[in-house]
């Protein structure tokens, strides 16, 4: 008798474009697993990623501003839900694997540091010049999670994790070393640009960094005046715009909204990632995360160390093979911003003795 999952399976093939990747035809996991009778395996990750610890986290960790103690702000957890419901829509238009563009959307920040990019910048000053959120996404889906064991995650959605980055550098990739193997991947990468040029826009606005007057006309004038007339601007031009060319798909925006977004991408560099006063946050995080990694790196705080991995739920670092500084940035690398806050009271501030 046919399973539910085969149905899936056999609807995928009916539905997607020659360009839309088949989960049946997925290569697989690192460690084989029994296929299950309900979900294509890209659903299982999907479940996989949502009940994983990191996943929760992410609900008090900062997307720009310290946003977990400010509820009208995005934290990386609704920066992320935003991402996938974008990616979800363009990759439902274009006859794509919605079920792997989820996968990778909601995964694809679970690495992230607390406070942000600060975080990331703390520990690559005292840690790994190289160290990346990016990275230690994978990290946390190959071996954080589950007591040390990971998710073990499909090739397609840990590929898609691996290569979503971008930073200043082109909208889309171009390079094959950057760019994912599946059109589903591809599209997260864009999606992500579209959800966080919005959003960090409106928390913008809303914290009054920055004025709408400050917004570049060209930018309103060819994406929109809101957050729903942008979003709406960017997806409709990606699904429009991208082309079949030698037999592949290529995501491509409209002249026109490609030059917006990058000089809408500009402008959120240097007047809002850039301003003072969220520098000012920025540099008070990191110098927090340091001392917390410094205390760690003394052995004769090994105890509060053991602690914390404990309440977190990483007790099996404890017992890695791996470098101890690996260890404190891991453990680090994993804490949402309120509990650095607090951990950061007990250490450092004096107690009172009455």
């Amino acid at each position: 008798m046919i399973s539910i999952r085969e149905k899936f399976e056999e609807r995928e093939k009916n539905f997607l474009s020659p360009f839309g990747t088949l989960s049946s035809k997925s290569k697989g996991r690192k460690r084989k697993e029994k296929s299950c009778a309900i979900r294509t395996e890209f659903q299982r990750d999907k479940d996989r990623i949502i009940y994983s610890n990191a996943f929760r986290r992410m609900k008090h960790k900062t997307q720009v501003f310290l946003s977990p103690f400010g509820s009208q702000y995005r934290t990386r957890l609704t920066h992320t839900i935003e991402v996938s419901q974008i990616a979800r829509t363009v990759s439902r238009a274009m006859h794509l694997n919605e079920d792997l563009a989820e996968a990778i959307a909601l995964g694809h920040d679970l690495g992230h540091t607390p406070f942000g990019h600060s975080g990331e910048t703390a520990l690559q000053e005292v840690f790994l010049t190289n160290f990346t959120h990016t990275e230690q996404s994978i990290r946390v889906v190959e071996f954080l999670e589950k007591g040390g064991k990971g998710l073990n995650l499909t090739y397609e959605v840990i590929d898609g994790i691996k290569k979503h980055s971008k930073g200043v550098g082109d909208i889309f990739a171009r390079d094959p070393k950057h760019m994912a193997e599946t059109l589903e991947g591809r599209v997260v990468r864009i999606s992500d640009i579209m959800a966080y040029l919005n959003h960090d826009l409106e928390d913008a606005l809303r914290s009054e960094v920055i004025k709408k007057k400050d917004i570049p006309d060209f930018c309103t004038k060819m994406l929109g005046k809101t957050h729903s007339e942008r979003a709406n601007t960017m997806i409709q031009d990606l699904i429009f715009s991208s082309t079949v060319k030698d037999d592949s798909l290529i995501l491509r925006l409209s002249d026109d909204v490609h030059n917006a977004m990058k000089e809408l991408r500009s402008f959120l560099y240097n007047n809002v990632y850039r301003a003072d006063i969220v520098h000012s946050e920025f540099e008070k995080a990191k110098k927090i995360l340091i001392d917390i990694y410094n205390y760690f790196m003394d052995q004769e705080n090994e105890e509060l160390f053991k602690k914390v991995a404990r309440k977190m739920r990483l007790e099996h670092l404890l017992e890695s093979k791996q470098d101890y500084k690996t260890t404190v940035a891991d453990l680090i690398a994993s804490m949402t911003d309120n509990y650095v806050m607090e951990l950061y009271s007990k250490i450092f501030f004096p107690k009172s003795l009455v």
